[in-house]
C-alpha cells in the first residue's frame, strides 16, 4: 500500500497545478522543472516516464550531492497532458528554470516562439516539432537523441530491409492521435509514400475515440494494409493492441513509434500481443549498474513512487535515460563554463555540445541502454537510431541490430520545414555564427 500512498499524495500535489509551483520557493540548487502528467486520460504512460526522472535526479542528489557540488531542484507542474495548462505552467515555472521541458508535442509548438524571448531552452528528448533538429534555426530547443522523423524513417528501413523500393505497390496504415503529436510524422510518410511508391492511408483516433476504436479498426479490416503503424498515446495504445488482438491482425504486422511500446498495455493481452514491436531510442537494461545505484539510494531509501514491476519498465528507463541527457548538459556547461551555477543561456550551450559516447555511457552506468550520440549548433537531435523492441508475450526484448534514420532523405524536409516555420513567424532569430 506504500506505493499507492505515494502516488494518491503524488497525484493531489500534481492537481494543484501551477498554483503549487509559484508558492514553492525555490533554493540554491539548480531549478529543472518537469511540466508533467500524472493525471488524465495519458496519465497511465505518463507516469513511469515522470517515475524514471524523478528517480535519476533524487539518485545523483543522494548519491554525488546533485551535479558539480549543486542539488538538483527537479519539481513538477501538473499539465494532464493539456497545451493549455501546460502553457501556464511553463509560464509559472520559467522565472528561476534553467530548461523546460513539454511533455507534449502541442505544448512544445506554444512555447516554442516564447523561448527566443525567455531564452530559456526546450527539451524535448524524441518528440516535439522534428524540424527542431536545425540549431540554427531553433536555437533553444532540442529534440534529442531522436526526432519523429528519424522514427518514421527507421519504421520504413526495417519494414523494407533498407531498400524502401521493396516497399512499392503495398499499404500501409498509419493509426495515428489526431492531435499535433500524431500527425507530426505525416509529411516523411507522404514524402517517401511519393517517391517509393507504396499507399499510405492516415486512420486518425480522436480524444474521445481512444478507448473505442471499432470504426478504425472496422476500416483497417476493409483495407487489409500490409502495416499499421501505431503513432499513439496513453490510452489509445491500450485500445488499438485490444482491437488488433480481437480482429486477430496479424501482430509481426504491427508496429509502434516509441511512446507505443508501453509493457503495461501490452501485459494487457499476455501471450495474444507476441510479435507487436515498437521503435525504440532507449532499451531496458535491468542488470545495468544505474540500476543497483537507483535502488540503493532511491527506491531502498523510500524515495521512489515506481511500482517495483515498473523498474524494468522499457518507460521507467527511459525516464533515467531522459534525465542522464539533461544531466549531461549541465554537466558539459559547468565543466566549459567553469562555475557549477549555470544559467539557462549556459545550458543551451552545453545541450548543443553532448558528446554521450560508448565509453561515457559506461561511466554512467547505462550501456546498452540508449545508442551514442552527439549534438552541435546546427545538430539539435543527434540522430542516434534505435532498435525495434519486440512483445515476446511477457516483456519487451530487443528484435534488431542498431537501425539508423534516411538523414539524406530527412535533412532537406527539415530544411524546408525549419525555413518555412521561421518564415511565417518572421522576424525569426537565427545563428548565422552556427558553422557545424
Amino acid at each position: 500500500m506504500k506505493h499507492f500512498t505515494k502516488l494518491a499524495a503524488a497525484a493531489v500535489l500534481a492537481v494543484a497545478g501551477t498554483s503549487a509551483v509559484v508558492a514553492e520557493s525555490h533554493g540554491e540548487g539548480l531549478f529543472v522543472p518537469n511540466l508533467s502528467y500524472r493525471t488524465g486520460p495519458f496519465a497511465a504512460t505518463g507516469i513511469p516516464l515522470m517515475n524514471g526522472q524523478r528517480d535519476y535526479v533524487s539518485m545523483l542528489n543522494a548519491r554525488d550531492g546533485g551535479i558539480g557540488g549543486v542539488m538538483i531542484d527537479f519539481d513538477e507542474c501538473e499539465t494532464g497532458y493539456s497545451t493549455e495548462k501546460g502553457v501556464e505552467c511553463y509560464e509559472a515555472t520559467k522565472g528561476n528554470a534553467i530548461v523546460t521541458q513539454p511533455w507534449s508535442t502541442g505544448i512544445t509548438l506554444q512555447v516554442l516562439p516564447k523561448t527566443n524571448v525567455d531564452m530559456i531552452p526546450i527539451l524535448a528528448p524524441g518528440y516535439g516539432f522534428s524540424p527542431m533538429a536545425d540549431g540554427k534555426v531553433f536555437q533553444w530547443a532540442f529534440n534529442t537523441p531522436s526526432s519523429y522523423w528519424d522514427g518514421a524513417s527507421m519504421i520504413l528501413n526495417e519494414l523494407s530491409g533498407n531498400d524502401l523500393s521493396t516497399l512499392s505497390g503495398k499499404k500501409i496504415a498509419f493509426l495515428h492521435l489526431d492531435h499535433p503529436y500524431g500527425k507530426e510524422p505525416i509529411p516523411f510518410f507522404e514524402a517517401m509514400s511519393s517517391e517509393h511508391g507504396f499507399d499510405f492511408l492516415p486512420i486518425p483516433v480522436g480524444l474521445k475515440e481512444m478507448q473505442n476504436q471499432s470504426a478504425q479498426w472496422l476500416q483497417i479490416r476493409r483495407e487489409r494494409p500490409d502495416y499499421v503503424v501505431m503513432w499513439g498515446w496513453g490510452a489509445m495504445n491500450a485500445g488499438a493492441i485490444t482491437e488488433a488482438v480481437k480482429t486477430r491482425y496479424p501482430m509481426d504486422q504491427f508496429v509502434g513509434v516509441w511512446w507505443a511500446g508501453h509493457d503495461a498495455d501490452l501485459a494487457a493481452v499476455g501471450a495474444d500481443g507476441a510479435g507487436y514491436r515498437s521503435i525504440s531510442w532507449s532499451a531496458p537494461v535491468p542488470d545495468a549498474p544505474v540500476m543497483a545505484d537507483i535502488r540503493t539510494h532511491v527506491v531502498e531509501a523510500g524515495d521512489s513512487l515506481a511500482a517495483e514491476e515498473e523498474l524494468n519498465w522499457v518507460f521507467y528507463q527511459r525516464g533515467l535515460v531522459i534525465s542522464m541527457i539533461l544531466v549531461e548538459g549541465i554537466k558539459t556547461a559547468q565543466d566549459h563554463f567553469g562555475e557549477p551555477m549555470i544559467d539557462a543561456e549556459q545550458l543551451r550551450w552545453g545541450l548543443e555540445n553532448l558528446n554521450v559516447t560508448d565509453e561515457r555511457l559506461a561511466e554512467l552506468g547505462m550501456t546498452g541502454m540508449v545508442p551514442p550520440f552527439s549534438t552541435s549548433c546546427s545538430n539539435h537531435t543527434g540522430h542516434s537510431g534505435g532498435w525495434m523492441l519486440k512483445w515476446d508475450g511477457e516483456k519487451f526484448v530487443q528484435d534488431s541490430d542498431l537501425l539508423m534514420p534516411d538523414s539524406e532523405a530527412i535533412a532537406p524536409l527539415e530544411a524546408a520545414a525549419a525555413a518555412e516555420y521561421a518564415s511565417a513567424n518572421a522576424p525569426w532569430p537565427v545563428n548565422e555564427d552556427c558553422e557545424g
